[in-house]
């Protein structure tokens, strides 16, 4: 019989062949299972754990660690996520009859409101790369970019020149899930990526940085190559530091901002679902609590009489 970790490397290679996951995505499966298998061990005491070894009292003896440890939700939910995905498998492959995650409740999330910053605080934010800079024009190109069209982090990164159609100002992004879309950008935003693209030291080597050594992809680091989002956080956390901007905010917060002011212009929560790719609904609605969070803290400042009331 197959030990268990022998069924993890199976549903890994499923995974990987299959559906096609980032390497990211595998890594955290196997994290989350071996996780699991070491508990599993440990508990029953055994050397080496197998399927039958995993029962419904075996992974509620496994929550039960996990908030002794105090552990955070998020964290839980994804290691039941990882879990419930691999017992799916097994199931449908016929290795096992019955999915003993099925009669375990998920904790519930509390769902917090995204930050949120007001368009004077984004001019300061944007003021912050020196423009006379190669590398500065990048990153105030990759500001606007975010701010246009509500793009998440890996769809930025992602972005190669055939997806880009400045003339129609409109942007090709492949999203969660693979699920493809087209986005229109502003003319400003097209206006900045135009003058990057065709900077002139783009094409050459500096002190700065090397000449273009990736001729597909939108973004380069120093070296010419793809650039990273941890290189895009990295960067941005200095422009913050420089901007007197306080609280936390990332890179994502840029597209929680967008959201929050199409909804405060008056556009519609369908079309901003559909720009920002949210599968549901539901997610989208969290921007009307940020919305009328924000028109609150305006009408207590502005109302003469909204101090002396409060």
């Amino acid at each position: 019989m197959k030990s268990f970790t022998g069924h993890i490397q199976s549903f890994l290679q499923h995974l990987r062949v299959v559906r096609q996951a980032s390497v990211h995505t595998l890594r955290n499966y196997q994290l989350d299972l071996s996780l699991l298998e070491s508990f599993g061990k440990t508990f029953l005491q055994k050397e080496e754990l197998l399927l039958t070894d995993v029962s419904k009292r075996l992974t509620r003896a496994y929550l039960a660690d996990l908030h002794a440890k105090q552990a955070k939700k998020r964290s839980v939910l994804r290691r039941l996520s990882s879990l419930r995905s691999f017992f799916k498998y097994l199931v449908k492959e016929g290795i096992v009859v019955e999915n003993p995650l099925e009669d375990i409740e998920s904790p519930k999330l509390e769902k917090t409101i995204p930050a949120s910053l007001t368009y004077e605080q984004v001019e300061v934010l944007f003021s912050q790369p020196d423009l006379s800079s190669y590398l500065g024009l990048r990153d105030r190109c990759i500001m606007e970019l975010f701010y246009s069209s509500g793009l998440r982090m890996s769809e930025l990164v992602g972005l190669v020149r055939k997806d880009v159609d400045l003339t129609h100002q409109k942007v090709r992004v492949l999203g969660k899930g693979k699920k493809e879309r087209v986005l229109p950008i502003t003319q400003s935003s097209a206006d900045w990526i135009r003058r990057y693209l065709f900077h002139a030291d783009r094409f050459l080597d500096s002190k700065e940085h090397r000449a273009e050594v990736d001729t597909e992809a939108i973004f380069l680091n120093k070296w010419g190559s793809r650039l990273s989002a941890r290189s895009i956080d990295r960067h941005f956390q200095q422009y913050l530091q420089g901007s007197g901007l306080v609280g936390k905010i990332t890179p994502h917060t840029i597209r929680h901002t967008i959201a929050t002011h199409w909804l405060e212009k008056g556009m519609d929560l369908k079309t901003i679902q559909t720009l920002l790719g949210h599968s549901s609904l539901a997610t989208t609605t969290i921007y009307t609590q940020v919305s009328s969070r924000l028109k609150k803290e305006v009408y207590q400042k502005a109302h003469p009489r909204a101090l002396k009331d409060s």
